[in-house]
């Protein structure tokens, strides 16, 4: 396994809509493996492919952080089917490191989701879940979490993010 590099906000490929992932292979599967540890090593919940340069509707969570491999899962071409309720909290993202910022999400979140056999199964996540499913399948479309903010909120975001990376 090899923790690979993260791209950061202002990346063109973390506009992109990713493409849905094929017939599974040993190289998506060595992929997974390596998102699973960088994701560990970054201290994330989740990575999604494009956050490392991979143009796949492919992303890994593990809300467990390394404690609990049964806890782990793989959304391949995942597509939400049922948001309820409601939950707002702090989020932050690997690709926007030190950023968290309060946003509102659902509570509980369904998806349609692709097995790596090919077939297709629902996934409910709930609480941080229902989160993680939210803000990696954003990755998935090209959208960051900060897009969720207004302009003037997101500029601000942006000068105390670049303002970081100088040290």
């Amino acid at each position: 396994m090899a923790v690979l590099p993260v791209l950061t906000w202002g990346d063109p490929h973390l506009k992109k809509n990713s493409a849905d992932v094929g017939e599974w292979s040993p190289e998506l599967e060595q992929l997974v493996a390596d998102m699973f540890e960088t994701a560990l090593d970054e201290e994330g919940v989740g990575l999604a492919a494009p956050q490392v340069g991979v143009n796949l509707n492919l992303a890994v969570i593990d809300c467990s952080c390394g404690e609990d491999p049964a806890q782990q899962i793989v959304l391949i071409n995942p597509e939400i089917i049922k948001e309820e309720g409601s939950q707002i909290g702090p989020e932050g993202c690997l690709s926007i490191p030190g950023i968290r910022e309060v946003l509102e999400r659902p509570q509980k979140v369904t998806l349609r989701n692709r097995a790596k056999d090919g077939s297709w199964h629902e996934l409910v996540g709930e609480d941080l879940m229902a989160r993680a499913f939210c803000h990696e399948i954003d990755h998935l479309r090209g959208r960051l979490f900060v897009e969720y903010f207004g302009p003037v909120k997101r500029q601000v975001l942006q000068r105390k993010y670049q303002k970081q990376m100088k040290g």
